[in-house]
């Protein structure tokens, strides 16, 4: 369902930015090798985020076209 494909992009979102806070800290404090692997992981659930939320937007596109539908 569209609902379930929004709530898995709010989550990749959540991890990336998670991750992100994790890769600044990482690099703040010198530890480079740290901070690389966090902004790593961070591209990746962002990807994942991108990817659920075309999934949710061709979902929700194809919602409305259905109830337009109907309405004619």
């Amino acid at each position: 369902m569209a609902n379930d494909s929004h709530q898995r992009a709010a989550e990749f979102h959540e991890q990336a930015a998670h991750a992100h806070r994790a890769a600044a800290a990482g690099h703040g404090k010198g530890d480079h090798f740290t901070g690389h692997e966090h902004s790593k992981q961070a591209m990746e659930h962002a990807a994942k985020a991108w990817q659920y939320s075309q999934e949710a937007h061709e979902q929700s596109a194809m919602f409305f076209k259905q109830q337009k539908e109907k309405k004619a």
